[in-house]
């Protein structure tokens, strides 16, 4: 399971009604930065029949098997604190992450 907060849902619905098109964001995961693990975030504009769907607030998570074993029961947020804004993963299959906070281990 996936899940979204309000706020999270609300930017990629915005970031999607913006674009113009898309079915709703595709998260996964990459090899990357000095712990092991990165996440990534793109558009979904066809549908891969492997991929699994979760839906929050009205906007479609999509996770391909692999990725969802790493991101099993993850819940995604968007914060703003002073100038900074972004996501924020809490993912409860996380043992670290690196000093940068770019990277993470399972």
């Amino acid at each position: 399971m996936i899940h979204l907060t309000q706020s999270a849902a609300q930017h990629v619905a915005n970031f999607i009604a913006n674009r113009g098109k898309g079915e709703g964001i595709r998260l996964g995961i990459k090899t990357s930065g000095c712990s092991g693990l990165a996440y990534v975030l793109e558009f979904v504009d066809e549908v891969d029949p492997h991929d699994e769907i979760f839906e929050n607030h009205g906007v479609k998570v999509f996770v391909d098997p692999k990725s969802l074993v790493y991101l099993d029961g993850l819940e995604m947020d968007y914060v703003k604190n002073g100038l900074n804004e972004g996501f924020e993963f809490s993912n409860p299959n996380q043992k670290g992450e690196c000093g940068c906070g770019e990277s993470f281990t399972v």
